[in-house]
């Protein structure tokens, strides 16, 4: 049988040092008979070097245009916007799936090109949930962000550039020492804390001191009621990590916000979800996602009262590139063992067979 190869493409976004698949996920893959091209990357956490030392093959940056139709691409965030028809099968977050801004002219490159597209957010277990996520890192780092936002708005200033860290106790460290040595005395509100994400943000919380009793973690039980929600202006950080799969009620308003004037004690929210350009964004107060160099958001709140400000950055876990990559690749390795099998084997089923209902809705909205 021929070796089922696989081309890990290099990331194009902008301070994305995550990868797809680390070193020791290649090594796994070619000790299962995989073939690994590694397309050359000075931004990814990894080196060039690390792939080569475990057999894979090197090829030259942003190659994959050129590559063989029938090897499979694989990378973490969209590709670049581009009219190009997309030939190739693509493995990766598109964010193409829920309506989200350009969703149809995305998909309608694979409908131009003949190209598959299975979604990462789309790959899931017997159980419906996602067989690999960054969930748990984009929560650790969202919570560390916003306490760095708050410790800046607390010295009058705004929160700068955020940089990549070595590992999960730099960032602690880091965190604390901003907060003058501890978080204690923070009153934080995370939503979504069940989940993965959410239990990341609590964690980082614990980590940097915030007393127990000061972490409001809310889950699917405490915003049944709906909202808006009066709670979440009376703490200092605000983080959410729901899920969004249909419409609900907005947590938080502008007009909220503004009826609470000079008495509000939120300061900072993390939408880690970052259902930005989503019709039913539960946070309607701001309306761009931000940046690892510019990560915060003025949000209009009225003269004369206290600042807010929102972080909505949609790739957080590259905070922790190292850890985040690693987890990941190893949750996903029992699915790519399987993609020799992907017309039979269900993960891979279900995932082309949401991409055809997709690409069907794009085609009719584009009119191809």
């Amino acid at each position: 049988m021929a070796k089922q190869s696989l081309w890990l493409r290099c990331e194009k976004k902008q301070f994305e040092r995550r990868t797809a698949i680390t070193p020791t996920t290649a090594k796994q893959l070619i000790d299962a008979g995989f073939e690994i091209f590694v397309e050359r990357d000075s931004q990814r956490i990894f080196k060039d070097e690390e792939y080569e030392a475990v057999g894979c093959k090197l090829v030259e940056h942003n190659s994959w245009p050129n590559a063989p139709k029938d090897i499979p691409i694989i990378g973490l965030k969209e590709l670049p916007e581009s009219d190009d028809p997309i030939p190739h099968t693509h493995i990766q977050f598109a964010h193409c799936y829920k309506q989200q801004a350009g969703w149809s002219k995305v998909l309608s490159r694979f409908h131009r090109g003949g190209g598959t597209l299975y979604d990462l957010e789309f790959l899931t277990d017997e159980q419906g949930r996602r067989v690999a996520a960054f969930g748990y890192h984009a929560g650790f780092a969202g919570a560390a962000a916003g306490a760095l936002a708050l410790a800046a708005e607390r010295r009058g200033q705004v929160l700068g550039q955020l940089e990549p860290y070595e590992n999960e106790n730099a960032m602690v460290e880091s965190v604390k020492a901003e907060l003058g040595g501890s978080g204690k005395g923070l009153k934080v509100l995370v939503i979504g804390a069940l989940g993965r994400c959410g239990r990341g943000a609590v964690d980082l919380f614990r980590k940097v001191g915030v007393e127990e009793d000061d972490i409001l973690k809310w889950d699917m039980a405490e915003t049944a009621k709906g909202g808006p929600f009066q709670e979440i202006l009376d703490v200092d950080v605000f983080v959410n990590c729901i899920y969004l799969s249909s419409p609900i009620p907005p947590f938080l308003t502008q007009e909220q916000i503004a009826a609470a004037g000079k008495d509000r004690r939120l300061r900072v929210v993390v939408d880690v979800s970052c259902d930005t350009t989503n019709p039913h964004n539960p946070i309607p107060i701001y309306n761009i996602n931000t940046t690892f160099s510019k990560p915060t958001v003025p949000v209009e709140v009225g003269e004369g009262n206290p600042p807010l400000s929102v972080i909505s950055i949609d790739h957080l876990p590259t905070l922790l590139p190292r850890e985040a990559s690693e987890q990941f690749s190893a949750n996903l390795l029992p699915s790519l063992l399987e993609l020799p099998d992907r017309k039979s084997a269900r993960v891979w089923v279900e995932a082309e067979q949401l991409f055809r209902q997709k690409l069907a809705e794009a085609a009719k909205v584009e009119g191809l």
